[in-house]
């Protein structure tokens, strides 16, 4: 399975951005293979709308199965949602910290986005 995270980041040991649709890149960790790729989101980081919708094309064609990140705006997580993507929610740690919590179940899928639309 791959899950993508927010991160501004490149290594495990990075802090998890807290914003999806404007967070610097992805890190989709492979939990099969233990291996990584980056997948940058540069083009919305100062986009005027649409960086969540945006962002979640690029989480989707990254071929991910699951999201981490802080917050997931309501139109990225119908994007999301809508390509069968759980989203999980985890504001602070790092990438290894959330994969951990990930795999031990302490992170429960979002069942809505946790913040209005045009969040920064």
């Amino acid at each position: 399975m791959k899950i993508a995270i927010s991160t501004s980041g490149s290594t495990l040991d990075a802090p998890i951005d807290s914003r999806f649709g404007r967070a610097v890149r992805f890190l989709v960790y492979d939990t099969e293979q233990k291996t990584f790729s980056m997948v940058e989101n540069e083009q919305n980081l100062n986009a005027a709308q649409g960086a969540g919708i945006q962002a979640a094309k690029t989480v989707v064609d990254s071929g991910a199965q699951a999201v981490i990140s802080g917050h997931c705006g309501p139109k990225a997580f119908t994007v999301l949602s809508s390509a069968g993507i759980a989203i999980y929610h985890c504001e602070t740690g790092t990438i290894q910290e959330a994969l951990e919590q990930y795999a031990s179940g302490k992170l429960q899928p979002a069942k809505d986005a946790n913040v209005e639309g045009h969040w920064v």
